[in-house]
């Protein structure tokens, strides 16, 4: 039976670390270990991973919309799990299930939820991922108590906070409690299980702790029982340098005190949600980060007792989403208690402010997303009370980038070159935090990325393994990046064939099997009845003879592209045809009547401009789902701040001009954006147009969009195009009388081309080295237009070490002529062959002949 004296470890598992028997199996044997030590372990559990998310699209169903379909992949999900746990689902979970289908159906009757019903509902994923765990580890000999952390953890009320941050984003009481530890020590378990992210408020309701909260959750636990340490599992083995997804040169953080940690993770690092860090630093409690994959890896330790290695930048972060507030007066200087009315106004809407900058005329401070819940109407009132005393404005969306250390101000004339990555960006907020420990800047967030891109490589590329940095992401998973790799780079079997191709100048180059291939994968998804290549990423002719044989059909967005079409394949079918018009004259409306089979319509205007055209028509209506995703700004379609598809709020006009139009609605299209390498996408758009099928009732497909990404930097994992087909056929076993259409353009083309260009010159300026090629923005704009990434390799010098760092450039006379920055390369010469990878899509597509320059030519190999 276990002791009263044995020292409490508390362990979070986030919702990677929790979906898996594979994982479950490591956390068995991770327990078994802290049992042997001594140690009474205490377990806090996320959500599976995506159920949080399919339970956040329950809420914001439409109201009589089809709910059963997401409550059935929910349901699915954790039967699934239990299968392969061998525990009995029904007898765990049969109660929830029933509870589940009571609040999906309640969700479906009431509109727009409250946000106490929102947080009854979210609840539902931990308490039912932690009920089937604690039940799979006394299946295999680890005895376990599951607990409801809701009768453990207590909100504290907090006055002047609006209802979304009440319910939804609660801070909860944390000093040592006895009586927990009495509670928990009467029990014979040798282990506790329970849930992350939720807790109970005063009158005894259901209260979340803010997405990412399971974290916070682990801390106040460790806190209440004075745990030994506090041990945070997740698909990560620690704090880098920089995130690692993005930069595989980032090194492990070994070793960071408690302030360290909490400015990484309040300045944008994802490991550690910042809520977190508090708790155990007044407890000093040490905290853990380790990996549910890799267990044996060393990872990050927090605590109070880290050596001082002297003033130095130790990480960079980035945060995007964050909204500025500017406001302007000049009756503000030296006009006593101007700050006070000021910061009055966001305290009595709830808000808490992070940044702050101020000068004689204007105060400008940035509301960061995690501490607050920015609904509009939230910041619309906020404005309207701060106008009432100055001109206050929005501004946003932003990022914030930032210089984690200690003693920055010691070592800003060493810093000084690193900053030049900031000439000519339009810096909004400037901040040297009093504590010394980050210098942090607000700029546009598409710049973001790019910025934490270069400072790294200007501040860490000399940096070695010791004390405080560990290995690189890259040599930590080198196996794994490889493995990717060797799926990505046919290029390396055909370097012959490049080089000789590129001896005539630059030229887009596209790999036939390659290209074959990516639509064998998309025509693996079971559940699709059509996939229409989306051709503006790609129009090469004989790219399109390619997709054209193996059966596609071609989704148009002008007629010039339909006309290529009809051109090369005169007899296609023109069911085979899908134009999707945007913003476009009303004559391309009824050409696309005439020439496809299918047209998507996705705005209202033309039903009410040009009524007469729709007339007895079968229309497919692209609608906005209201949140967008994807790697840039630029490429996501929904939400607000994109111009593509019709708003919910529109449905009813919508549905009135449709009838008064005698058109048909026979389908439904919904596109988030590009770039997205999430499986749950495309079955959250199934579910999201499934719910609207009582408003047309001669619905019968339903269009997914596109957007299918792919890896485009090392390290990062690929689609799982499997995974996207198992929750499609689930959708499509609950909904069999839709068809499904997919609209995949990039994914089927940008692994299978690559731009090829002859180094024309090399320069040093400074420190800086540049590589000048033969072809630039002119024949690949993506890096220059939105910070996109590809991979720079020296062809010709493919085995040589590398041994510089520099800019890659085209001719054009544009400071923005970049292809890439600060990239690794061998000792580069004039006439080397450079390769710029994943370069299939939207490059040759979207070239010019600015400085009338003619863009690199295309070449298929076959």
């Amino acid at each position: 039976m276990p002791s009263a004296s044995q020292e409490w470890i508390v362990l979070k598992f986030g919702g990677t670390s929790v979906s898996t028997l594979e994982r479950w199996k490591t956390i068995a044997e991770e327990l078994r270990k802290r049992i042997a030590e001594g140690a009474r372990p205490f377990v806090v559990c996320s959500a599976l991973s995506g159920i949080s998310n399919m339970l956040e699209a329950l809420v914001e169903a439409a109201p009589g919309g089809d709910y059963e379909a997401i409550v059935s992949e929910i349901e699915e999900r954790h039967r699934a799990l239990a299968a392969d746990l061998e525990v009995d689902v029904d007898e765990l979970l049969g109660e929830r299930f029933k509870e589940l289908e009571r609040l999906a159906l309640g969700a479906s009757l009431i509109g727009e939820a409250s946000p106490r019903f929102h947080a009854r509902v979210l609840a539902m994923g931990e308490l039912m991922s932690t009920s089937l765990g604690a039940a799979y580890l006394e299946s295999v000999g680890v005895s376990a108590s599951w607990r409801d952390a809701r009768q453990m953890l207590s909100a504290v009320h907090e006055p002047n906070i609006n209802l979304n941050r009440r319910y939804l984003s609660a801070a909860c009481e944390c000093s040592p409690d006895a009586g927990l530890k009495s509670s928990l020590a009467e029990g014979d378990a040798d282990v506790f299980v329970t849930q992350g992210f939720i807790a109970s408020d005063a009158e005894g309701d259901t209260v979340l702790l803010g997405r990412g909260g399971s974290d916070t959750s682990a801390a106040y636990f460790a806190a209440k029982l004075e745990a030994e340490r506090l041990e945070i599992w997740t698909d990560v083995p620690g704090m880098f340098s920089a995130n690692p997804r993005d930069i595989p040169s980032a090194r492990l953080l070994r070793q960071l005190d408690y302030d360290e940690a909490q400015e990484l993770a309040t300045m944008g690092a994802k490991v550690l949600h910042p809520r977190c860090i508090a708790p155990v630093r007044n407890g000093q409690i040490p905290l853990h980060i380790r990996c549910t994959q890799r267990p044996e890896l060393e990872g990050t330790v927090i605590s109070g007792e880290v050596p001082n290695f002297g003033a130095q930048v130790k990480a960079i972060s980035a945060k995007n989403d964050v909204t500025l507030i500017s406001m302007d007066t000049l009756g503000m200087w030296q006009q006593v208690g101007f700050l006070a009315d000021a910061f009055g106004a966001f305290k009595q809407n709830g808000l808490s402010v992070d940044l702050v900058t101020t000068s004689e005329a204007n105060v400008t401070v940035s509301l960061d997303p995690m501490a607050n819940a920015l609904e509009p109407q939230t910041v619309e009132g906020l404005l309207e009370d701060l106008n009432a005393f100055c001109d206050a404005r929005q501004i946003g969306p932003c990022a914030v980038v930032s210089l984690i250390g200690r003693n920055i101000r010691s070592i800003l004339d060493e810093l000084g070159p690193a900053f030049e990555v900031f000439d000519e960006q339009h810096i909004y907020l400037l901040s040297q935090a009093a504590s010394d420990l980050n210098l942090t800047f607000v700029v546009d967030e598409d710049q973001a990325q790019k910025l934490v891109r270069k400072l790294h490589a200007q501040l860490f590329s000399e940096r070695i393994s010791d004390k405080l940095f560990g290995p690189t992401w890259r040599e930590l998973f080198g196996g794994e990046m490889a493995e990717v790799a060797e799926r990505t780079l046919w290029w390396q079997d055909r370097r012959d064939d490049l080089l000789e191709v590129a001896e005539e100048g630059a030229a887009y180059v596209y790999d036939a099997p390659t290209l074959q291939q990516k639509v064998d994968d998309v025509r693996s998804i079971d559940a699709l009845d059509r996939v229409f290549y989306a051709m503006k990423a790609n129009s090469h002719p004989d790219v399109l003879r390619l997709f054209e044989k193996s059966g596609i059909g071609f989704e148009c967005v002008s007629p010039g592209e339909v006309e290529r079409i009809v051109e090369l394949f005169p007899d296609i079918d023109r069911e085979r045809i899908l134009f999707t018009p945007n913003f476009a004259p009303r004559d391309e409306y009824a050409f696309g009547f005439e020439q496809a089979g299918f047209l998507t319509l996705d705005n209202l205007h033309p039903l009410e401009a040009w009524p007469e055209l729709f007339a007895d028509k079968e229309v497919i209506v692209r609608l906005d789902p209201g949140r967008g995703r994807g790697h840039h700004k630029y490429v996501r379609t929904a939400g607000n701040q994109s111009k593509f598809g019709v708003a919910p709020n529109e449905l009813d006009r919508l549905s009135e001009l449709v009838e008064a139009a005698g058109a048909r609605v026979v389908g439904l299209h919904a596109h988030v954006g590009s770039g997205i390498r999430t499986a749950d996408t495309w079955s959250e758009n199934a579910l999201f147009l499934a719910s609207l099928r009582d408003r047309f009732p001669e619905l019968r497909l339903l269009n997914l969009g596109g957007g299918m990404g792919v890896p485009e930097r090392p390290g990062q994992r690929a689609l799982d195009v499997a995974e996207v087909s198992e929750r499609l056929a689930k959708f499509k076993a609950a909904q069999p009388d839709f068809e499904l259409w997919l609209e995949p353009g990039r994914y089927l083309v940008a692994q299978a081309g690559v731009l090829l260009a002859r180094v024309t010159q090399t320069k040093q300026k400074g420190d800086i080295n540049y590589v000048g090629l033969e072809t630039g923005m002119n024949s690949l704009i993506r890096p220059a237009l939105y910070g996109a990434y590809h991979e720079i390799v020296n062809l010709s010098r493919l085995d040589e070490p590398m041994t510089m760092t520099a800019e890659i450039v085209g001719p054009i006379c544009e400071t923005g002529d970049v292809l890439g920055h600060a990239r690794r390369l061998p000792a580069t010469e004039e006439g080397d062959v450079i390769l710029v990878g994943t370069a299939g899509a939207y490059g040759r597509a979207m070239s010019s002949q600015y400085n009338l320059r003619q863009p690199a030519r295309e070449v298929l190999l076959k």
